[in-house]
């Protein structure tokens, strides 16, 4: 297998040596950029004579009852050829374009779907697609198959041009002829000319049909993809139940710690003290020992009760902002750990509450998989944005990918257009940078 990799190691690098514009002819990626172009005026034809005959159709029979339905069956056509179109966008030119927002509708029934498809954009959309696709299909056709076609003919010109005096008697392709002159490609040095030609031809026609090709991509992106403004909907109706999902998470956790913590030191604490009570007439040391114990027991209550209440929402983060909550939590931390807070005023308490607890969760990784002798708390403004970086020099190796803490994290920041960072290489350092938005 070592031999096969270096092998391949080779090819590489003699591929690299061959110039771009000399390999693009023999590229698939050319090859599919040029079937997509000749598949487009077929497509072209298609959409085109659909999208006129029922909007057509369904304009003229607006004066009935018929012509709303058969205009909304026309626009609900043009979204299904869109379909597919996004599909031979992928498959032939690799483009990757999301599926529009869905028809919405509030209930069930064809009047409710009549209704959804004639206020949908994506329907209008992919109507003005079928339009105007079939005359930039039929320009881009044109162009791309005379390019290709006799750049490949004048480059193998020497391989062919014999075919003129053996049987159309004359010496070579005609240039120009009229009743007096007749000028011929038909000597050596004119059929190396012509060879040139058509390789310059060759060399060039990928790059004309990839420049061809990059309107078609911005036609189905723009025209067939998801608008900005029904992505964004997207996005925050996925961050909204990430943000829901997170919610119902901290809810559990809370109920657990104070079932499994407090409130069974609370019950064992009354259960001690009514022992106590029963034993104060009979055993009055007894009794002390078991109110002393109760004592023990509701220090540790209270404590527990604190690390809970910090967990919910520090005190500190809301009465001295984020320089001294931080400072607190990593004077908490296993290893040593510098704080630097540099930022104008305080930012929004949502976002200042986020920062507090990914800084948290961040030394809590720190101290408990990495292995690190220090690490670092870097807090600043730029513009409108929060950045936090959290770094250590332990062994490295975190990745978000792995389904770790990380990558709730990462969640986390995502539901607030927050974005995590992480740079941890095998051995170390680890830095990883968090950048939430400032709304102060």
């Amino acid at each position: 297998m070592a031999t096969r990799y270096g092998d391949y190691g080779q090819y590489e690098v003699r591929r690299g040596r061959v110039p771009a514009v000399l390999r693009a002819p023999f590229e698939g990626r050319s090859w599919r950029e040029f079937g997509y172009v000749l598949l487009g005026l077929p497509m072209g034809i298609l959409l085109f004579t659909y999208a006129v005959t029922m909007v057509s159709l369904g304009a003229g029979l607006l004066v009935t009852f018929l012509g709303v339905p058969v205009l909304a069956a026309g626009l609900a056509g043009c979204r299904g050829l869109g379909s597919l179109e996004r599909a031979r966008a992928r498959g032939l030119l690799g483009l990757e374009v999301a599926d529009p927002e869905p028809l919405r509708m509030r209930k069930s029934g064809l009047l409710p779907w009549i209704g959804a498809v004639l206020g949908s954009g994506t329907s209008w959309r992919a109507l003005l697609y079928a339009v105007i696709q079939f005359p930039w299909s039929v320009f881009s056709f044109v162009v791309a198959l005379n390019f290709w076609a006799y750049g490949w003919a004048l480059l193998t010109y020497p391989l062919w041009f014999w075919v003129f005096p053996v049987y159309l008697g004359q010496g070579g392709l005609q240039l120009y002829g009229d009743e007096q002159h007749s000028v011929y490609l038909d000597n050596p040095f004119e059929i190396t000319v012509t060879a040139l030609v058509g390789l310059l031809f060759t060399l060039a026609t990928p790059w004309i049909v990839r420049a061809l090709t990059m309107v078609d991509r911005l036609m189905v992106h723009g025209l067939l993809g998801p608008t900005k403004l029904s992505a964004r909907v997207v996005e925050l109706e996925s961050d909204r139940g990430v943000v829901v999902d997170t919610a119902a998470a901290d809810l559990r956790r809370i109920e657990r710690d104070l079932h499994d913590g407090a409130q069974a030191r609370l019950v064992a604490l009354a259960m001690d003290l009514g022992l106590a009570k029963e034993k104060l007439t009979e055993d009055p040391e007894a009794a002390a020992r078991m109110v002393d114990e109760a004592h023990g027991e509701v220090k540790t209550a209270l404590q527990e009760l604190r690390d809970l209440a910090r967990g919910i929402h520090p005190a500190v983060l809301t009465d001295r902002g984020l320089d001294a909550a931080l400072s607190s939590v990593a004077s908490r931390c296993t290893v040593p750990v510098r704080v630097e807070v540099d930022l104008p005023r305080r930012p929004a308490a949502a976002i200042e509450g986020i920062a507090y607890f990914t800084v948290s969760e961040l030394l809590q990784n720190v101290s408990k998989h990495s292995g690190a002798r220090s690490a670092t708390v870097d807090v600043w403004r730029s513009d409108d944005r929060l950045l936090l970086q959290v770094e250590d020099d332990g062994a490295g190796g975190a990745d978000a990918g792995r389904g770790s803490g990380l990558a709730g994290l990462a969640e986390r920041l995502d539901a607030v257009d927050g974005v995590l960072v992480v740079d941890s290489p095998e051995g170390g350092p680890t830095r990883i940078t968090a950048e939430l938005p400032w709304r102060g």
